[in-house]
């Protein structure tokens, strides 16, 4: 299985949506809730090309957008290849 990494924070519906959906195809993840901790933030901004909402989600270090695009990405059938991946 591909590494999955979400930065969250537990008061996001869009974030639960996500870990929901991961966790329908079975897919591990490491969440890293940003909610109180600046300096993960500040990581998740960098990393996300300055993007500031949660969820920001990496598949093996790629950056895949947040919630919306993860949908996207299963509605067109290109989400499984990814999970797959390494």
């Amino acid at each position: 299985m591909a590494k999955i990494e979400i930065y969250t924070t537990p008061i996001c519906p869009y974030c639960a949506r996500a870990k929901g959906l991961l966790e329908d195809k079975g897919a591990e993840f490491h969440e890293i809730d940003v909610f109180m901790d600046v300096g993960q933030r500040e990581t998740m901004r960098s990393r996300a090309n300055g993007r500031n909402t949660v969820p920001q989600i990496f598949i093996d270090g790629k950056h895949i957008g947040g919630c919306d695009e993860l949908v996207a990405l299963e509605r067109a059938g290109r989400l499984d290849p990814l999970l797959q991946s390494a």
